[in-house]
């Protein structure tokens, strides 16, 4: 890794996102799904794009709201992140398959 510059991080999938967040405490992780699950539930009457199953919509409308990229910055040889920051990768299908990420670094 180099001494400084940036990592850039994409998901190349339209029903998963990237998020940066609180990384210590696992309620954190519980918290958004129940909120998630809660804001965008499954088998809403009025969603149309279900050929996948009810969780297809929600998990795309989901993805769109966390984003498919984040940018963290590298100070030292080492991402930049703040005491309690982890990476999340937001898995919003309950039946996914492999997702693919592209890592790019700029020094």
């Amino acid at each position: 890794m180099p001494e400084t510059g940036l990592l850039h991080l994409f998901i190349k999938h339209t029903s998963a996102g990237l998020a940066i967040n609180e990384n210590c405490d696992p309620d954190v992780l519980t918290d958004f799904n129940h909120f998630f699950d809660n804001m965008v539930p499954e088998n809403l009457t009025y969603l149309r794009h279900t050929l996948e199953g009810p969780d297809d919509m929600p998990a795309h409308i989901k993805s769109v709201i966390t984003g498919h990229s984040i940018t963290i910055p590298i100070t030292n040889h080492y991402l930049n992140l703040g005491t309690w920051q982890g990476i999340y990768l937001c898995e919003f299908r309950n039946n996914a398959t492999g997702r693919v990420l592209v890592a790019t670094i700029l020094s």
